[in-house]
């Protein structure tokens, strides 16, 4: 019997350049979605839900038509972000599948685009929202009015867990809701209005929290933007004119530009060198500080900032009233006479907190005194030197 000389078949040779295309393309996929921040732009209402409708206006066509023209900004001018839609043409999408879209594609940031409607015409202005308890009947309607688009679905009392957007009872649950993103989002927030104040030229209503389902059920910093009023006349021609949708998105864009763009910093990633500029609100940006840099600056007596370690593992409660980008002076009028107050730096902001307590119930209690002055206040927890949601806290 002749032996063959040992060698590499040509089949072997195929199936091996096989595997190493897979494999680099899979590689190279997976770099590009460790590349990619993700940006779900959700255009309020649509299909068989029109939203407010004013004069010569529905809300569904004003929402979509800015929302598109801010995706087409940042696919032109930010090429490492991933836009994806809830929607790009008019149909119904239900809350529920937009915040499982945004959840599907793991969304570093969620922005839902709403126009307004009150009884009143002479109402007008813009106002932008994060998730939290209403703390006015004005904010409390806002999130009634958005929310009860999930009565249009079939079965929605079982699909949405009993919640009522009718009823007030309803939207207690989100006081006991301790939002992961919601520093993150109030920042965002904070920035598109001041860019539709600027840019846009809106009267400025202010960064406003309620009860949002979508935003709810958004695992990422999200906000929901309320352009203006389709109900005031004035306003609603701006809100339908190719010049007002344009002024609107590029104020929206320009805030998520600066959002990306500290993003990047905290990542210690280099931002895009093809962004086009795009003016900003006057200022000069915070400095991005890490915590062990940030700078003290404690009332004296106070308890410590959050770092302070507790060694036996016990979770401190404390209450959140105040984030700042920059450190504000103990003897400053801003605390409004709350006095032994502490802070801890994240995500770009300083923290200002009051109270540490081992007792959620005092703790709680002491929120409640808090919000006389500032209504936004929230507990937040910390074992040692790590911040930690407050049901991981209390199941310690």
């Amino acid at each position: 019997m002749r032996q063959t000389k040992p060698g590499i078949s040509l089949l072997t040779i195929v199936v091996l350049l096989i595997a190493f295309v897979l494999s680099s393309a899979f590689v190279e996929d997976l770099s590009a979605q460790k590349r990619n921040f993700v940006l779900v732009l959700d255009a309020g209402h649509g299909g068989r839900d029109p939203g407010a409708v004013g004069k010569i206006s529905r809300e569904k066509d004003i929402t979509l038509s800015v929302v598109k023209k801010v995706g087409a900004l940042v696919e032109r001018n930010i090429p490492d972000v991933k836009v994806v839609f809830t929607r790009s043409t008019d149909v119904f999408v239900p809350l529920e599948r937009r915040a499982a879209i945004a959840n599907d594609h793991h969304a570093d940031m969620f922005i839902s685009v709403h126009t307004n409607a009150a009884k009143s015409t002479a109402a007008y202005g813009a106002e932008t929202y994060t998730l939290g308890l209403a703390k006015t009947k004005a904010n409390l309607e806002v999130a009634m009015a958005e929310n009860s688009v999930m009565m249009l679905e079939d079965d929605y009392k079982t699909r949405y867990q009993g919640f009522d957007p009718s009823s007030v009872d309803s939207y207690i649950m989100f006081e006991f809701m301790m939002d992961t993103y919601l520093d993150n989002s109030i920042s965002f927030a904070t920035d598109v209005q001041k860019q539709l104040t600027s840019t846009s030229k809106r009267h400025d209503r202010g960064v406003r929290q309620a009860g949002f389902w979508v935003l709810h059920r958004s695992a990422c910093p999200s906000v929901l933007v309320e352009l203006g009023f389709i109900s005031n006349r004035s306003e609603e021609l701006y809100l339908a004119s190719e010049r007002g949708q344009q002024e609107l998105a590029k104020s929206i864009y320009s805030a998520f530009l600066k959002y990306k763009r500290n993003y990047d910093r905290r990542s210690g990633v280099n931002s895009s060198g093809s962004v086009t500029p795009v003016p900003e609100v006057a200022g000069p940006e915070p400095a991005v500080i890490t915590p062990s840099e940030a700078p003290v600056n404690q009332s004296a007596g106070e308890t410590g900032s959050a770092s302070v370690v507790n060694n036996d593992g016990v979770p401190v409660f404390k209450v959140q009233f105040m984030s700042s980008p920059s450190a504000i002076s103990s003897n400053s009028g801003a605390f409004k006479g709350i006095k032994d107050t502490s802070h801890y730096y994240e995500g770009g902001l300083y923290k200002y907190t009051v109270g540490y307590e081992t007792d959620y119930t005092k703790a709680n209690k002491l929120k409640n005194e808090v919000r006389r002055k500032f209504p936004d206040a929230f507990v937040i927890a910390f074992v040692g030197e790590k911040k930690i949601s407050i049901s991981e806290a209390l199941k310690k």
